[in-house]
């Protein structure tokens, strides 16, 4: 069973997901390693890892020295095809014209979605971050408590490979042991920060990322994972061998090709293929979910975007893995007489109730840092250190002014020099001089990587002025109707920017930094980033106990359509302070086991 074309698809599939990212892939790979037969449809081509990824290129050998095109949106080396905010074809509409009132929503058009742009960070939600309603009156508990997934985040993390440290801190748990891979050594500024941040009461620690440290254990973690199954256990091992530690050599956003850093396809979809149990369809604009006379899901039409035919496949169950917004757009677009205002949209809660991390940023200028010897900066290329949520306890009592927390995100370290090693730094010098020739390079050595940034990524409860619905005018080039966002920060989420922002300047302050700029403490709508930017967006198919209150249930099932699974960020109630991949990994798998058994029982 391989990558196919439509004429190839088989008559009937025990499951059909549509998207091959962390959710799909997921989903994909526990259902193929038990022996059912599976279709993945994904709406760009395939993409090969090992081949396509310009891992080890200078600047110097790229396109336009490898500057942000409108077709690579993140630089010629990003690893994004037929991706980015603005897709040729594919539009989406902002029902606002205020700017922070806009939503930016990136798609990733290729096999692996968007496992392949992303900086791997991979933190588990923690037990408060599923009674936000009970615990702070922010939205809706989740029907389910860290321990129903806590089992699920150990098997992610040994499949997909996860670096980090058990810390003991409350709200941001710890693996199970033997679980992690050792995380790297900090850097210089990375200790400098640690040094400083101590007296301040705040956490500086490793965080959790999805890269090879060391070789996996092959032969002790695949038993441990398909106990009782020699084949999944084989197929498992075998893809393990496959994938080499990190080089520490280039940033994990360019993808990589020796298998070091997380994508669905080198660490989900590979064994899944090899199983004899996938078929993958590429280039498949999915544009409905077909249902039978009985209201049950009976497979997926698409359009093939090589010849844009019309096609469908049939499955016994049908996953939606597409991400968030995408798979809440097919719910919405499959109407019928049954389901009159989409799928699953008995309530009218589809598309309701989205969320991102609440994020802004400040930086300065550290002295500290100037004139630093050179030295080895031996790390993986980007974050391997954080600042999480320190305030828990406050926060219960009472003595913040807005629910949820945030982590603080600091990169050290120098990457290769570029033309801009000789900007940025004039606003510093005591005098006004004009700086050209020798002193030039040495104020440029003087001052490269003395830079310090810090990002603020935070909780976000859903409130009723976000969320998405089809625009009544606006389609694709497939005819598809597209999607019209709606988004307000609530005054929570901009108390909490004011905090972020204090924040962050005064460990910058500690550090001894100078700033060029003041923190928006007065007016955080500045320095809050737009909706969606931090492509972290959930929510639109929220998970509840209660079916008039929610749209799927505890297994990421339509309530309306049972033998319909929601296995990306779609039914999160909400955004917590930590990012959403590995939830979606968790949540996939639990959701892949009940598919199992329902399957086996004939539930399905």
């Amino acid at each position: 069973m391989p990558v196919i074309s439509p004429k190839e698809v088989q008559s009937s599939y025990d499951v059909v997901i549509v998207g091959s990212g962390a959710g799909g892939g997921q989903t994909a790979y526990t259902l193929t390693m038990e022996g059912l037969k599976v279709l993945v449809m994904e709406a760009g081509r395939m993409f090969d890892p090992i081949r396509e990824t310009a891992m080890f290129h200078p600047p110097s050998v790229a396109p336009l020295r490898g500057v942000k095109t409108p077709d690579k949106q993140y630089g010629f080396h990003d690893c994004s095809i037929e991706s980015g905010w603005d897709i040729p074809g594919e539009p989406y509409i902002n029902a606002s014209k205020e700017d922070k009132r806009q939503f930016a929503w990136w798609r990733q058009r290729m096999m692996g979605g968007r496992t392949n742009h992303w900086g791997r960070v991979s933190l588990r939600n923690g037990p408060y971050d599923f009674e936000m309603g009970s615990r702070m009156s922010a939205g809706p508990d989740w029907p389910i408590s860290y321990d129903d997934l806590a089992p699920y985040f150990d098997k992610a993390e040994m499949v997909a490979g996860i670096f980090g440290d058990s810390e003991g801190l409350e709200n941001s748990p710890d693996s199970s042991p033997g679980v992690l891979l050792p995380p790297p050594k900090m850097r210089a500024g990375e200790l400098y920060a640690k040094k400083k941040t101590a007296g301040m009461g705040i956490p500086f620690v490793p965080i959790h990322r999805a890269v090879l440290t060391k070789t996996q254990d092959a032969d002790r973690i695949p038993a441990k994972i398909h106990p009782g199954n020699k084949k999944a256990q084989k197929l498992l091992a075998d893809n393990m061998r496959r994938r080499a530690k990190c080089y520490f050599a280039t940033d994990c956003h360019r993808g990589c090709s020796i298998g070091a850093a997380y994508d669905s396809t080198t660490v989900h979809l590979t064994p899944a293929l090899n199983s004899g149990n996938l078929d993958i369809l590429p280039n498949a604009m999915a544009r409905e979910v077909t249902v039978d006379k009985n209201g049950k899901a009976t497979g997926v039409t698409y359009i093939d975007k090589v010849d844009g035919s019309e096609h469908h496949a049939k499955g016994r169950i049908v996953v939606l893995a597409a991400s968030s917004q995408e798979s809440v757009r097919l719910l919405l677009n499959s109407k019928s007489n049954l389901f009159p205002e989409g799928l699953g949209n008995s309530t009218g809660l589809v598309g309701k109730y989205i969320t991102d991390s609440v994020s802004s940023s400040f930086s300065a200028q550290i002295p500290a840092f100037e004139n630093m010897p050179i030295h080895n900066e031996d790390g993986v290329v980007g974050q391997q250190t954080y600042m999480p949520w320190w305030m828990c306890k406050e926060q219960l009592a009472g003595k913040l002014d807005f629910p949820g927390g945030y982590k603080l995100l600091m990169v050290s370290g120098r990457k290769m020099p570029n033309l801009n090693a000789g900007r940025g730094y004039d606003r510093y010098n005591d005098d006004e001089e004009i700086l050209y020739g020798r002193r030039l390079k040495e104020e440029a050595r003087r001052y490269y990587g003395s830079f310090q940034g810090i990002g603020a990524q935070g909780f976000m409860a859903p409130n009723d002025d976000c969320y998405s619905e089809l625009d009544p005018e606006v389609k694709d080039k497939w005819g598809i109707p597209v999607l019209r966002f709606h988004w307000k920060f609530s005054d929570d989420e901009l108390k909490q920017v004011a905090h972020q922002q204090e924040m962050m300047a005064a460990i910058l302050s500690e550090m001894g930094g100078r700033f060029s700029r003041s923190p928006e403490t007065k007016n955080p709508i500045k320095a809050v980033k737009h909706g969606g930017r931090i492509i972290h967006e959930v929510g639109g198919a929220i998970m509840g106990d209660d079916a008039k209150k929610s749209v799927t249930d505890q297994w990421c099932r339509l309530w309306d359509v049972p033998n319909v699974v929601v296995a990306d960020g779609a039914p999160f109630p909400n955004t917590a302070d930590k990012n959403p991949t590995l939830t979606i990994m968790a949540l996939a798998w639990r959701a892949a086991d009940r598919i199992v058994e329902d399957l086996k029982r004939g539930d399905a």
